[in-house]
């Protein structure tokens, strides 16, 4: 299938009538307005223009962007050089907006259309009202890729042969491997979230290699599970495990997005205890609705073009009923719900739910029964003495005859007291309810997920079946290298040798992980790497209260949606860098480049990690395993948001104040430069 709404040689495309070409864009969108065609004819006249006397290439209109959902109005290969050009005709200045646009279409090709790999790529931004083009230097980052370059239109031919002049070493392009080269993108959790909303299958959205793979397989078992639980009229449990950026989360949405056919009686629902998560995914989600309706709306005679659909698909009937936020809101919450609210209605009323599938995510984060007779109290509603799981299970325990839960469970994820993981659900199945099916991984023996506990134990008495299907081994998250969660493991667990040699495969797959003393820098490392839309932000743990001094307040609250989704310009952004966010805002979602602030709470020492809690104005040493446990889990949630890279500031001692004494830090610091980690001001690290 052609990616391309036309393609053709520069040669064929000079002697091509405009019109014909303008038939060409025009026949896969109905109903296409005067001025669009009027925009898309000028833009042609403009190229024919400026690339005669251009002797080869191989130029793309309206080439398709698929995680994107968009596509990018030209696209031009010539002398060994990608050229991604993006029409803004009649405007009279270079807006920021659609500059961030042009180069996340260079980025999206450089990082997972394969033909693109090895290629220098070139954003060029025309504004035809515009005064001025650049007139250069041009800068070219260490991957290839270059800074948008700014034209008028004037010259543009010029300025493309200049650029392609400066890469004579640039391999030659196969136009035709190029165009039929695989597109493998990784998404980020609500980019990915926005498709499946659209109906997309996993697999559309995601790279087809490695994770990928193992995301289709997970799925395909849980499909089984479900039909034979239709079949046999059983009630089945099914736990997924997986290790941080997996995809648990996309496993888990693109299940209940799936399974949402009420005809059938498949009433899905994804449900989670992570509220930020939630929350972020239901705005999202809804203010994506409500885009999509303007866009429609004040064009109803128009078809969207596929640059403007977003993820959404809006018929003419939608555009005639108005869509509020409000509205948009409810209809995502049927399908997206928090786990207290799940929980609310389900001690309410002592009915059956509505749905026979519910995903539960975050799975390992629920709470022991003495938190769940808190919340019950709360809720004026009568205390059980039962744990979250217990609760859950016995409300999907009303359906006469069959009901799927899908537990998704993150090892060494538990972060807040209380939270006793995956054998508090063992222990609620004992309670009177051997007549469930359980299914559980074969990968799932390790102390992570069990903690102390022997899963023989915990399964003896049990209708129990173990599947090699049901766990998430690669990371997703990172597209440019999947040992992400493998080197934090080896770090936290201070196995230098396994963390060293994890990390020298890392930054050779050019995603950097390097460190600084010096919060200032930290934050310009991020705003120098990050291009487009990229976002960047700092993290640190819940409890960093001597971060204060730099100017990292964890107290301060976090308005999650706000942080992950609103634009540079907005103070509350991950973007300003004015808001920490701590492991409970941070967990299941992602960055593109991330700052962990490392505070004196988990410190490296002699004998291993040192773990501390500051009251009042000292340190104190913290004795119980469990909390110990959650301090180690908070930082390697924080450890594995980014995708891109990480700076992790670890700050200097202060002689006068005795809650940052030197000793606090320096042999945290020591201790990661020994693993292989460069601080930032060394030359080499520089790009």
């Amino acid at each position: 299938m052609a990616r391309a709404q036309y393609s053709n040689d520069v040669l064929g495309f000079l002697r091509d009538d405009p019109r014909s070409i303008l038939g060409k864009l025009a026949e896969t969108a109905r109903d296409v307005s005067g001025e669009q065609k009027e925009a898309w004819l000028e833009g042609i006249r403009l190229l024919q223009k400026e690339l005669r006397g251009m002797g080869n290439g191989r130029l793309f209109l309206e080439f398709e962007i698929p995680r994107m959902a968009k596509k990018a109005d030209a696209v031009l290969l010539y002398s060994g050089t990608v050229f991604v050009i993006e029409f803004k005709v009649g405007a009279k200045r270079y807006d920021s907006a659609d500059e961030d646009q042009c180069v996340d279409y260079a980025l999206d090709l450089k990082n997972f259309h394969e033909g693109s790999h090895r290629a220098p790529v070139v954003p060029i931004l025309v504004a035809t009202k515009a005064e001025m083009s650049d007139g250069g230097p041009y800068e070219k980052d260490a991957d290839g890729v270059f800074r948008v370059v700014r034209s008028n239109g004037a010259g543009l031919g010029d300025t493309i042969a200049e650029i392609a002049g400066k890469s004579p070493d640039s391999e030659p392009i196969n136009p035709d491997e190029w165009e039929k080269s695989p597109y493998k993108p990784t998404p980020t959790i609500i980019e990915a979230a926005l498709r499946l909303y659209a109906k997309h299958d996993v697999s559309e959205i995601t790279r087809s290699e490695g994770g990928t793979e193992n995301l289709g397989r997970v799925t395909a078992t849980l499909e089984r599970i479900i039909e034979d639980s239709k079949k046999r009229r059983r009630k089945s449990i099914c736990f997924v495990t997986g290790v941080p950026g997996a995809g648990k989360t996309l496993i888990g949405l693109n299940l209940a997005g799936k399974r949402r056919d009420y005809k059938k009686g498949e009433r899905a629902v994804y449900v989670s205890g992570n509220g930020p998560l939630v929350k972020v995914l239901q705005e999202a989600l809804a203010s994506d609705q409500v885009r999509n309706y303007k866009i429609k709306a004040n064009r109803p005679n128009d078809e969207m073009r596929a640059s403007d659909a977003g993820n959404s698909k809006i018929t003419k009937s939608a555009v005639r009923k108005k869509i509020t936020k409000a509205g948009a809101l409810r209809e995502v919450k049927v399908l997206v719900q928090g786990l207290h609210s799940f929980l609310s209605d389900a001690v309410a009323v002592e009915k059956k739910p509505n749905e026979r599938i519910v995903v539960f995510d975050e799975a390992q984060r629920v709470w022991d029964p003495k938190e769940m007779d808190k919340f019950l109290k709360k809720k004026n509603a009568e205390r059980r003495g039962m744990s979250q799981a217990g609760i859950l299970i016995d409300t999907m325990d009303r359906h006469e005859d069959w009901a799927v839960m899908v537990c998704l469970v993150g090892g060494g994820q538990e972060i807040n007291h209380n939270e006793e993981g995956l054998p508090q659900w063992f222990r609620a199945l004992h309670c009177g309810r051997t007549e469930w099916d359980v299914y559980v991984p074969d990968e799932i023996d390790d102390k992570e997920h069990l903690q102390e506990n022997s899963l023989d134990d915990m399964l003896n008495g049990l209708r129990s079946f173990r599947r090699g299907g049901l766990h998430l081994a690669t990371s997703v998250r990172s597209f440019r290298s999947e040992r992400v969660s493998e080197f934090v493991k080896a770090l936290l667990d201070i196995d230098e040798d396994a963390a060293k040699a994890a990390l020298e495969e890392i930054t050779r797959k050019e995603y950097p992980i390097v460190i600084t003393r010096d919060f200032g820098l930290a934050k310009e490392w991020m705003r120098r790497k990050a291009r487009g839309t990229e976002r960047f932000g700092v993290v640190a743990a819940a409890k960093s209260y001597r971060l204060m001094p730099h100017g990292i307040y964890v107290q301060l609250a976090v308005d999650a949606p706000s942080w992950f989704l609103n634009p540079r310009a907005d103070p509350r952004s991950s973007y300003s860098c004015e808001y920490a966010a701590t492991e409970f805002k941070v967990q299941g979602l992602e960055l593109d480049w991330v700052c962990v602030a490392w505070d004196a709470d988990l410190r490296r020492t002699g004998d291993g990690w040192g773990h501390h809690e500051f009251r009042g104005d000292k340190w104190t040493n913290i004795r119980r395993d469990e909390k110990k446990m959650y301090l180690k889990n908070a930082y390697r949630v924080l450890l594995t948001r980014a995708r891109q890279g990480m700076v992790i500031f670890v700050p200097e001692g202060d002689p006068h104040d005795p809650t940052r004494k030197d000793e606090f830090y320096n042999q945290t610091y020591c201790y990661l430069r020994n693993v292989g980690m460069r601080d930032i001001k060394d030359a080499c690290v520089e790009s």
